[in-house]
C-alpha cells in the first residue's frame, strides 16, 4: 500500500517554498546587479540541492514512490523551463531590458508563471478527478506539441505571440525608457506606462502557453497536486539564475528543442497508454480497459528524460565546438 504524505508536511513545505520565493524576490529587488557566472552557478547548485533534499524528505516521510515521482516531475519541468529561457532571451533583447534590471524583471515574470501554473494545476487535478478520459486529450495535445516543438523555432514562436503587445502599444501611451521596474512613470509632467509593463505581459503570456504543455506533461508523471506544484516551484526557483548562467549559450544549443520534443512525445504516449489501461470511454474497446496497454513506471520515465536531454545537450555542444573549429580554420 502506497504511503500518504502527511498534511502537516504538505502545509509546512508549501509555507517554506513560498518564503524562499519571497526571499529571492526581495534579494533581487534590493540588490539589482548583473550576476557573475560563478554567482549564478552557485545559486543554481543551491536550488538543485534543495530539490534533492526535498526528495530525500519525501522518501523518509512518504516513500520511494513519492520521491521518484517528484524527481521525475521536477526534471520534466526543469527541461521545459529551460525551453522558456530561449524565449526569455529573445524578449529581453527585443525590448532592450537593461542588464542590471533583468534579475528583477525575471523574478516578477517567474511569480506570474507560478500563479498561472498554480491555477492550471488546480484545474488539471479537478479534471482528472472527474473525467478520466481527459488523459486522452492531454496525451494527444502533447504529441501535437512535440511535433510543433521540433518544427518551430523559438523566435517564430515568440513573434507569433506579439499581437497582444502590438495591440497594447496602440491602446495606451508607453514610454521608450525604463524607470527601474516601475510600471508607471512621469514624462514631461504626464503619467505614462513604462516598457516594463510590455515585458511583464510578454513573459506572462509566454509562460501561459508553456504551461499548457508542462502541466499535462507532469500529470503524466504524477497525479498528486502537491507533488505537481512542488516540482513546478523547484524548477522555476533556479530559472532566474540559470538565465544568467546560460543566457549567452542557450540560443546556441541547436538540438535542445529536439530533446524537449522527445520528452513531450514520450509523456504523450505514456498518457495515452495510461488512458487505454484505465479506459471507460464507451466507443473504445466497448468501455473496457485495454489489456495490452502498458503502464510506464517512474523509473522508465526518469531514464527517458535524462537520456533525451543528455543526448540533445551533448550533441549541441559537439556541434558548437565543431562550428568554432570551422570558423577558426576559415
Amino acid at each position: 500500500m502506497e504511503a500518504v504524505i502527511p498534511v502537516w508536511f504538505e502545509t509546512g513545505a508549501t509555507i517554506v517554498m513560498v518564503l524562499v520565493i519571497a526571499a529571492d524576490l526581495v534579494l533581487a529587488y534590493r540588490r539589482p546587479h548583473i550576476p557573475s557566472p560563478r554567482e549564478s552557478g552557485l545559486w543554481v547548485g543551491l536550488y538543485v540541492a534543495l530539490a534533492l533534499v526535498f526528495a530525500a524528505l519525501l522518501w523518509a516521510i512518504g516513500d520511494a514512490s513519492h520521491a521518484g515521482e517528484f524527481i521525475a516531475g521536477w526534471l520534466t519541468e526543469y527541461s521545459l523551463s529551460i525551453d522558456n529561457l530561449f524565449v526569455f532571451v529573445i524578449i529581453m533583447a527585443r525590448f532592450s531590458v537593461p542588464r542590471e534590471l533583468q534579475q528583477e524583471v525575471l523574478m516578477v515574470g517567474i511569480i506570474i508563471a507560478l500563479v498561472l501554473r498554480g491555477l492550471f494545476i488546480l484545474l488539471g487535478a479537478a479534471l482528472i478527478a472527474n473525467f478520466a478520459w481527459i488523459f486522452y486529450l492531454f496525451g494527444a495535445f502533447l504529441l501535437y506539441t512535440a511535433v510543433h516543438q521540433a518544427l518551430t523555432s523559438h523566435r517564430e514562436m515568440e513573434e507569433s505571440e506579439s499581437a497582444v503587445i502590438r495591440l497594447l502599444r496602440r491602446r495606451i501611451h508607453i514610454t521608450d525608457q525604463f524607470d527601474g521596474v516601475r510600471l508607471r512613470t512621469t514624462v514631461n509632467g504626464k503619467r505614462a506606462f513604462t516598457p516594463a509593463i510590455v515585458v511583464f505581459i510578454a513573459l506572462g503570456t509566454t509562460d501561459l502557453l508553456f504551461a499548457l504543455d508542462s502541466i499535462p506533461a507532469i500529470f503524466g508523471i504524477t497525479q498528486n497536486p502537491f507533488l505537481v506544484f512542488a516540482a513546478n516551484v523547484f524548477a522555476l526557483m533556479g530559472l532566474r539564475q540559470l538565465f544568467f548562467l546560460l543566457g549567452a549559450l542557450i540560443d546556441k544549443l541547436a538540438y535542445l528543442s529536439y530533446g524537449i520534443a522527445a520528452v513531450l512525445l514520450f509523456i504523450g504516449i505514456k498518457l495515452i497508454a495510461h488512458a487505454l489501461h484505465t479506459n471507460e470511454v464507451p466507443f473504445i474497446n466497448g468501455g473496457e480497459h485495454v489489456e495490452w496497454a502498458p503502464e510506464i513506471g517512474t523509473v522508465e520515465s526518469l531514464a527517458v528524460i535524462i537520456v533525451s536531454m543528455g543526448v540533445a545537450t551533448g550533441a549541441s555542444l559537439i556541434k558548437l565546438r565543431r562550428d568554432r573549429i570551422r570558423a577558426s580554420d576559415g
